[in-house]
């Protein structure tokens, strides 16, 4: 019917079927189709009904809706569609102007009777017309969105024209955009995006130099600024952790294993709510250098903050922004200078936190420690929530007693007692002289410390359960060597026991002292003070008088009563104890603790100041290598008391070779390290008699 030659020598031929037929051989495919058909003859009866009749008007009307919507056929068509009168030949027309696929194309030629072909039309166009529906309203919206777009520019340039004709500086719209490109890339919490879409509206429409635009500046940034989505990749690997533990610390094999099963439980569950880490231990442990080398196995950032003297609620949750000069507080300051949202952070002296009119920074805390809180901290600066719950948070303190007990309730204490002298050896060898060394700038050519060098560093200029004074006087000797060098003096300095008084003057503490002559009335006690374990002399001597009890040396209530309770026993037990039943009439009892300057308090000493009474009153000899602790009972029985461990220690170190503990505190004897297991021997006492025995002559 038509010929039209297109471009690449292909001609576009336009053919008009007479009838339909079904093919019934295929005689030849090249070079063209050639076959035998059957011509097929259509219903035509069907055309007359009703049903027939609603079918074409149905199809005429939404043919025509078809050409109304769509954007590249004619509308006059429908008036060649109208005039027929045939409803397969209707049916045929329609499906010829529609973009149908092959296949439906061929469901449609297949179709015999009219009245089906025209149903499967009908489908079809129902279809397109409600795709061409969807299509008018997606081109709608686009116009829509770009006719706004189109206005917003134009309103922004006569804006821009506005300010530059009032001198005003074009940067706060640039900061503004690059504020909300930040501002959506860091894909926030609705909450927080509306509140920070609200101040940079409200910073929109202020001049520059308004004192309240810098806040408001400050507060935004402080906002874009932090970590919301940075976290470090902590893939805790046990054998690796283990490897940095062993490196950083000497020792300490009872903590180190307690925080291995801590970071295994870690990796296991990966979001962390476990208890908080409390380290409690003497100055100079390194506490603080096991929460590094914690951060380090972990393989994230460290964060610090120390809570000595800090009285201000505000330090911890920050100031009000109605205030002048108000900041965050020093945990979301900490948490921005890592860069990170899930850092190991440390909140250092725990123990020395106090309170005042300005609030309690250990309630303050609470918030901050406890896991069901902290996914929604709220920083008074802020005031918008974020999310601590991916912090591993690490706490120090000397001692529990000052921590408050809500606090102490969402920690879990590991205790880190003293060093023996053997670790304190090992740890001057390995950690703190090539430390001073680098520090100081000498090399093993130009100094070396011998091992009784550093024996005499400890016993004899230190005294200390750490090693912080340890290195202070290592870290002397370097600068007395390093000024030699510089002077020009030659050879190498040699350190030893011999020369170490040249260097730092005269020994400072003796350890010989209970190596001494057995003394009447003169005991050895064990304390435990907030720096360690130390010794205890307590002295008595029996005056003639009318029966008064004095008590010096700073003793607190609790160490008074026990000493009431002592005199109480010994009256009780003065036949058996061969002593003069009219003792408390006839005599005065002084009982003195020597270093009368340093407070004392606690029921430990008990049974040392009982034996110290009793040897005065019969006048026999109290060993000098022996010490004990235990609080004592009116029947005479020795109770358990704590810090064991810190007070066989402090025993060690002063040369003492039996140590009488109570009865009950035999599992304390399990965390002692082996050399003082072998140096030291340990007594089991239940009752005053078995103090008696072992101690007095």
């Amino acid at each position: 019917k038509q010929m039209l030659k297109l471009p690449g020598d292909t001609i576009r031929v336009l053919v008009d079927g007479q009838h339909r037929a079904r093919m019934i051989t295929l005689v030849q495919d090249t070079p063209y189709f050639l076959c035998d058909v059957e011509e097929i003859t259509e219903d035509l009866s069907a055309e007359k009904t009703p049903d027939v009749i609603a079918l074409m008007r149905t199809a005429v009307n939404m043919f025509a809706e078809y050409l109304n919507r769509h954007p590249r056929l004619s509308s006059e068509v429908i008036s060649g569609v109208e005039a027929v009168e045939d409803a397969g030949r209707l049916a045929d027309i329609i499906a010829s102007n529609m973009e149908l696929k092959v296949e439906e194309s061929q469901q449609v030629l297949e179709a015999v009777d009219p009245a089906a072909r025209i149903r499967i039309v009908l489908e079809y166009l129902t279809r397109e017309i409600e795709i061409l529906r969807l299509e008018d309203k997606i081109s709608t919206k686009v116009k829509t969105q770009m006719s706004k777009s189109q206005r917003e520019y134009y309103l922004r340039e006569q804006l821009r024209a506005i300010q530059e004709e009032l001198g005003q500086d074009e940067s706060v719209d640039s900061e503004i955009e690059n504020w909300m490109k930040r501002l959506g890339e860091l894909k926030l919490s609705e909450q927080v995006t509306q509140k920070v879409e609200k101040e940079i509206g409200r910073l929109s429409k202020m001049a520059p130099n308004m004192p309240e635009a810098s806040v408001i500046r400050s507060y935004v940034e402080w906002i874009l600024d932090l970590p919301w989505n940075e976290s470090s990749k902590s893939d805790i690997d046990i054998k690796a952790a283990h490897t940095i533990l062993e490196e950083d610390h000497y020792g300490l094999d009872k903590v180190k294993e307690r925080i291995l099963e801590y970071l295994a439980v870690l990796s296991l569950v990966k979001v962390q709510k476990g208890p908080i880490l409390c380290l409690v231990g003497p100055p100079g442990v390194g506490k603080t250098s096991i929460a590094r080398s914690i951060a380090r196995a972990m393989d994230r950032k460290f964060a610090h903050m120390s809570l000595g003297g800090v009285r201000d609620e505000a330090e911890i949750r920050g100031h009000r922004r109605t205030y002048i000069g108000a900041i965050p507080g020093r945990v979301m300051s900490a948490i921005k200078e890592c860069g990170t949202n899930n850092p190991v952070f440390l909140f250092d002296e725990v123990d020395k936190i106090g309170a005042d009119f300005r609030g309690d920074p250990a309630s303050a805390l609470l918030e901050v420690l406890d896991p069901e809180q902290n996914k929604e901290f709220m920083d008074h600066y802020l005031e918008i929530p974020f999310d601590l719950s991916g912090v591993m948070f690490i706490t120090t303190a000397n001692t529990v007693d000052t921590i408050p007990r809500p606090l102490l309730d969402r920690m879990e204490v590991i205790t880190i007692s003293g060093y023996t002298e053997e670790e304190k050896t090992q740890i001057a060898k390995k950690y703190l002289i090539p430390k001073q060394l680098k520090a100081h700038g000498l090399t093993g050519k130009q100094i070396s410390f011998s091992g009784g060098a550093i024996h005499g560093l400890i016993n004899h200029y230190t005294r200390e359960s750490g090693v912080r004074n340890l290195e202070k006087e290592i870290a002397n000797v370097c600068r007395k060597v390093a000024r030699r060098v510089v002077e020009g003096e030659e050879g190498k300095n040699s350190i030893t026991a011999r020369t170490l008084e040249s260097y730092l003057g005269k020994k400072k503490y003796r350890y010989d002292r209970m190596k001494g002559a057995d003394e009447v009335g003169v005991t050895t006690g064990l304390a435990w003070t907030a720096v360690g374990g130390d010794t205890l002399s307590i002295e008595t001597a029996i005056l003639p008088g009318t029966g008064q009890l004095a008590l010096t040396g700073q003793l607190g209530d609790v160490m008074q009563e026990s000493a009431k309770a002592a005199i109480s026993y010994i009256r009780s037990k003065s036949r058996s104890l061969k002593i003069d039943a009219n003792f408390y009439k006839e005599k005065d009892i002084h009982i003195h603790v020597p270093e009368g300057a340093t407070p004392k308090d606690g029921p430990s000493a008990g049974v040392t100041m009982c034996l110290s009474v009793i040897s005065a009153l019969t006048g026999r000899r109290v060993r000098k290598e022996v010490a004990m602790t235990g609080e004592i009972t009116l029947r005479g029985k020795i109770l358990p008391v704590g810090g064991i461990k810190e007070k066989v220690l402090a025993a060690h170190r002063a040369g003492i070779k039996k140590v009488l503990i109570p009865d009950e505190n035999v599992q304390d004897l399990e965390e002692l390290p082996e050399i003082v297991k072998k140096e030291v021997e340990f007594v089991l006492i239940k009752k005053v008699d078995d103090a008696i025995r072992e101690a007095l002559l």
